[in-house]
């Protein structure tokens, strides 16, 4: 499982910050509310229409998936600058991952309709969007794929990325 370190925290470009120019941030945090979660909260389950998103102010989230017969495994768990949902700029709109707070956590939280709206008004946002959202969801994936693995691949299958 990813956890959160401090070099991550600093150097990654999945980081909201590192994602938009200034201009672009701050057209979008001015769509944000801010939203807090107690530990144990769930943000959403998978499988539920994805309305919003949400970019981590503090604390860490667990990104989980459903596993017929067994609890929800924890696939990732992200924090502080980074992307929580993606599933809300995909038709249907529904959530492919669940997730919920492992630690008390603030948020900016958006509206994914009225961010689609502002990415419709503005091909350079768009675009910065998709390649964030791209590339979050490319490791997002990674994450998965190794976190399963790690679960419930035979031990000493030699498993490999």
């Amino acid at each position: 499982m990813s956890t959160s370190s401090p070099h991550r925290l600093t150097s990654s470009p999945n980081r909201f910050d590192h994602a938009f120019s200034p201009e672009h941030r701050d057209s979008l945090l001015a769509l944000a509310h801010e939203a807090d979660f107690p530990a144990g909260a769930r943000l959403f389950n998978q499988g539920g229409h994805a309305d919003r998103f949400w970019v981590i102010r503090s604390g860490n989230v667990g990104m989980d998936v459903h596993v017929p017969g067994r609890q929800a495994a924890v696939v990732e768990t992200v924090g502080p600058g980074e992307l929580v949902g993606w599933s809300w700029l995909f038709r249907p709109y529904t959530w492919h991952f669940g997730a919920e707070a492992t630690t008390p956590v603030r948020t900016d939280e958006f509206d994914a309709a009225a961010v689609r709206t502002l990415m419709d008004s503005d091909p350079a946002l768009t675009s910065a969007m998709w390649q964030w959202v791209g590339q979050v969801l490319a490791h997002r994936l990674v994450s998965a794929r190794v976190r399963l693995l790690d679960l419930y691949a035979p031990h000493g299958s030699g498993s490999r990325i």
